[in-house]
């Protein structure tokens, strides 16, 4: 190969002759530099693209982890409101436990029942895993099952106390009416006893006679009440009695109330123990203010004395 320079003078032109390593070198020289500034360009490029790509991946994934942040945020949100809902609720199941145990045991009192089943000074038996011993990582859904089941646990011991009480009312009720029905108690208010039953000396003629009754004496007007429930069976004048009211009760009783000034309940009428009936007077064979009481059982008459010492059981 051949190298042809010429100068600015014309006049002056020289020749190079290159051997074959001159040849490799100028060949390598012409070639690499452009390959080499090719090379370096792209290797740029691609840098840059390989860096954008791996940019816009880190942030799509901050982004996955803003989401998954905030869905994991409105999770414990919602599970920290369910709990608070929960724990509302179990606190007014466990207020109307404890209500419910206050009626249960002031009504065994009130009704003079033996414990028994009726305890509800014992402690409703609750049960369940401890909570501590869960571990941190158990789910929501864990948690509220096992509230679930304390609730249900809770929802049984309020019905057993419930169904309880409803046993324990009825009982009361039945034993308010035997304690209605059973004759027992004075047939005034205010009043003292002014003669007994049996064998007497007769006010009016000073003979020995029978008197089937005890005697109340008190101020006129006074009251005069039923000494149990029982229906009307009798409301007027009746001859030795005066104004005369008769109740009959149940079990074969009778009760009389006798010399009144004034009868209030009705023939046919309903009256209920304690009821107001009569006012105390002086009607009939009577020697002043009195009520003459009698109790018949079973067509019988008894001492009303027993009767009126006895008390509602």
């Amino acid at each position: 190969m051949k190298i042809i320079l010429i100068s600015s003078r014309a006049e002056k032109v020289r020749t190079l002759s290159l051997n074959s390593w001159a040849k490799g070198i100028l060949s390598v020289l012409l070639l690499g530099i452009p390959v080499a500034a090719g090379t370096l360009l792209g290797v740029k490029i691609a840098d840059g693209r390989w860096e954008l790509l791996f940019e816009n991946s880190i942030g799509e994934m901050q982004h996955q982890l803003v989401i998954q942040q905030e869905e994991v945020d409105a999770g414990r949100d919602q599970v920290a409101s369910s709990l608070s809902a929960m724990t509302v609720k179990l606190a007014h199941m466990r207020s109307r436990l404890v209500r419910l145990d206050a009626l249960g045991e002031q009504l065994t009192q009130i009704a003079s029942l033996e414990d028994g089943e009726f305890d509800f000074s014992v402690a409703p038996g609750l049960g369940g895993p401890d909570t501590q011993l869960v571990k941190e990582t158990a789910s929501a859904i864990d948690i509220q099952e096992e509230l679930a089941t304390l609730f249900a646990r809770l929802d049984s011991n309020l019905d057993s106390r419930e169904s309880q009480l409803q046993v324990l009312q009825s009982m009361l009720a039945d034993n308010r009416i035997k304690s209605e029905r059973m004759v027992a108690g004075r047939p005034i208010v205010k009043g003292w006893m002014s003669s007994e039953y049996g064998m007497r000396t007769d006010p009016f003629h000073g003979k020995q006679r029978w008197h089937a009754g005890v005697d109340f004496a008190g101020r006129q007007g006074a009251e005069v009440i039923a000494v149990a429930s029982g229906v009307v069976t009798w409301s007027g004048d009746r001859s030795g009695y005066g104004k005369m009211v008769e109740i009959n009760h149940s079990d074969g009783f009778v009760t009389r109330y006798a010399h009144n000034e004034k009868n209030i309940a009705k023939l046919g009428a309903i009256v209920k123990k304690g009821e107001l009936i009569a006012t105390m007077g002086s009607s009939g064979r009577s020697t002043g203010p009195h009520v003459h009481f009698e109790v018949y059982k079973n067509g019988r008459t008894v001492d009303p004395a027993s009767y009126i010492k006895r008390t509602s059981r």
